[in-house]
């Protein structure tokens, strides 16, 4: 299986990249995993809407010449459909049962994605209706490719039970 991620700005804290290194070290016996970056656009304070929408599509168009043909793309957005881990388990697994084995997932920086590369997407996916900073997103993203690669091969890890009945707010 190869995966690629392609992320917009660098790791700048030494924390997250360490965390980051770890993942993809733990990832190596499942899967090839490269990392791409792209310049992050610098936003101003006060940008307007259309000024924003500028920004976008050029972050979108380094992002888009990182995109391999035949690629399943998987863009990280908030407005995106939200898997529990089982279920983004068993995505890959289905996908990759078809016979997709190149997958490539697209962070975007801090104005998010373009509307043009979430409508090129094969996935729109979204891990929460928070918003994570991107550098810490990514080592997010590397714990759950991790826990779906684990999970799909039958070897333990943690799944957490996601029973709601039992929250006073329920």
């Amino acid at each position: 299986m190869q995966l690629e991620i392609l992320t917009v700005g660098k790791i700048k804290e030494q924390y997250l990249a360490a965390g980051i290194a770890e993942y993809l070290k733990r990832l190596s016996s499942y899967a090839n995993v490269i990392i791409r970056e792209v310049k992050a656009e610098k936003v101003p304070e006060g940008v307007s809407a259309a000024e924003e929408e500028r920004l976008l599509e050029e972050e979108a168009a380094r992002l888009n010449k990182l995109i391999k043909p035949g690629t399943y793309l998987i863009a990280l957005d908030l407005a995106g459909e939200q898997l529990t881990s089982l279920q983004f388990a068993a995505r890959l697994d289905s996908l990759a049962t078809a016979g997709k084995s190149h997958f490539t997932f697209i962070v975007g920086g801090s104005l998010g994605l373009s509307s043009g590369l979430r409508r090129k997407a094969d996935l729109c996916l979204s891990f929460s209706a928070m918003t994570f900073p991107h550098q810490l997103f990514r080592l997010i993203l590397l714990e759950q490719i991790y826990r779906a690669l684990k999970i799909n091969r039958g070897e333990p890890y943690h799944k957490g039970t996601g029973d709601l009945s039992q929250c006073k707010n329920r």
